[in-house]
């Protein structure tokens, strides 16, 4: 196999130190029904925000361990928040550290994470809950400066 054909680890190591933050969105449709029970909670399996917000945290912190060549950071701060909206609800998770090298994947894999969790935990009185439109819409820091996606 030729070295064009190798995957590898970015070094980060020359690159200085800055304040890094990046947040993505994602967005959940479901029946008007099953939103009014995740609003209050009233979903079989239980409060499935709480769920979702704890697993999108965890996701976030755990993402070296999912997504090849992520470089292991250490996060400031993770925070995943919901607005709803008559047909669904938008995941949103912001993602800050200290260091070389971004944390898109993080906030990424927060929003990913906590949409799964959900679906999962609506699915059995839902069937068709989607999970759409995962993305990054902003991030800060480092050689880019800010960059507004959205």
């Amino acid at each position: 196999m030729g070295e064009k054909n190798r995957v590898r680890m970015i070094d980060v190591g020359p690159k200085p130190d800055s304040h890094r933050e990046s947040v993505a969105r994602g967005r959940m449709k479901m029946k008007p029904a099953t939103l009014k029970m995740v609003r209050q909670g009233r979903l079989p399996k239980g409060d499935c925000l709480a769920a979702a917000q704890v697993a999108g945290i965890m996701a976030a912190k755990r993402t070296p361990d999912l997504i090849p060549l992520c470089h292991p950071l250490l996060l400031n701060d993770v925070r995943v928040e919901y607005a709803f909206d008559d047909d669904g609800l938008e995941i949103t998770a912001s993602v800050r550290t200290v260091g070389k090298t971004g944390v898109e994947m993080e906030a990424l894999t927060a929003v990913a994470v906590a949409a799964l969790t959900i679906y999962d935990m609506c699915k059995g009185v839902d069937p068709a809950v989607r999970i759409e439109n995962i993305r990054l819409v902003s991030k800060r820091g480092g050689k880019s400066g800010q960059v507004v996606l959205e």
